[in-house]
């Protein structure tokens, strides 16, 4: 694997693992990794905390704090009854934003990138002994597509099919900076992380030690709410001038 053993300079080329499942490597900067890595700290210290979600009983490896809509198993809530009863934190703008350019870089401007309004994110972090299993993003009642980011250390990112857990699958890295976004025929197909390699973070990422991993969905829910409006990176991506 080319981050473990020091074959970075090897091309990351972009890929369309299945139709509708789009690959960019290296889409964020460093810059804008670490401010990234910034907002992440403040939310994780509330109002709603890190938390593992518990699902049929087994307490998750990831920890998970959400930003708009509160998930936790099967069902989206403004408030995060699971954890303190607290109202979460909204959806800010300039996340929003950045969801639509994810997709314009996926897809192209004429697919829609433009009409893309994310109005919640589910934010990961995974320490090295942290995995997610095979899984279905269907919570959602919108089938529009599930935007990736990754920050800090690497992992192995297992994409399947729509069908079930088991093959055909395909294990890829996700590095710091890489874009995944899924949609289409690919919306619902199962994936999941299998593996986090400790001390792969690049410096200047904003993260010390393990991966923070940012979904953006559409959950299709009927309450609005506006999004918070916060400062945003001085780049917007590769691609856009530089997941």
């Amino acid at each position: 694997m080319s981050t473990l053993f020091g074959d970075d300079l090897i091309p990351r080329p972009r890929r369309e693992l299945a139709p509708g499942a789009v690959h960019v490597p290296g889409w964020l900067t460093l810059e804008q990794q670490s401010w990234i890595a910034d907002r992440f700290r403040e939310w994780a210290a509330g109002p709603v905390p890190l938390r593992s979600a518990s699902v049929r009983g087994h307490e998750m490896s990831v920890k998970t704090v959400c930003l708009g809509w509160h998930w936790q198993p099967y069902q989206y809530t403004r408030e995060a009854t699971d954890v303190n009863g607290q109202r979460v934190l909204p959806m800010p703008e300039w996340m929003v934003r950045l969801g639509r350019l994810a997709v314009a870089e996926a897809y192209g401007q004429g697919l829609g990138a433009s009409a893309y309004a994310p109005d919640t994110a589910l934010v990961n972090y995974y320490d090295a002994a942290a995995h997610m299993g095979m899984h279905q993003d269907r919570d959602e009642l919108s089938r529009q597509p599930v935007v990736s980011l990754s920050l800090g250390d690497t992992c192995i990112f297992r994409f399947g099919n729509a069908e079930g857990r088991g093959r055909p699958y395909e294990d890829i890295e996700l590095a710091s900076g890489d874009l995944f976004v899924f949609g289409g025929p690919s919306r619902l197909a199962y994936h999941g992380v299998t593996k986090v390699f400790a001390n792969t973070a690049p410096p200047g990422c904003g993260l010390a030690e393990g991966r923070v991993n940012i979904t953006l969905r559409v959950t299709g829910m009927d309450e609005p709410e506006p999004p918070a409006r916060r400062p945003e990176p001085r780049a917007q991506g590769k691609g856009q001038g530089d997941r």
